[in-house]
């Protein structure tokens, strides 16, 4: 479903109503997608809680998160 930002103003009750029933709603602006509403869910990554990320992920020298925000 596709929605104005115009009509986020006055007709959010409808699009909650579309989330609620499991629809994705794309917000544009001036013609323009900027944003995309989708229901929300409790679950969480398959990643664990200290595990290193990003750019840090492929690096051999460090091996514990904890150890690493401990030397700052």
């Amino acid at each position: 479903m596709k929605a104005t930002a115009k009509e986020l103003g006055f007709n959010s009750k409808r699009l909650l109503d579309a989330i609620s029933r499991g629809e994705e709603v794309i917000i544009t602006y001036r013609s323009k997608p900027c944003a995309k509403l989708i229901p929300y869910s409790e679950k969480k990554e398959a990643s664990a809680e200290n595990e290193l990320f990003g750019i840090w992920k492929d690096k051999d020298t460090i091996q514990d998160v904890a150890a690493c925000s401990d030397r700052q």
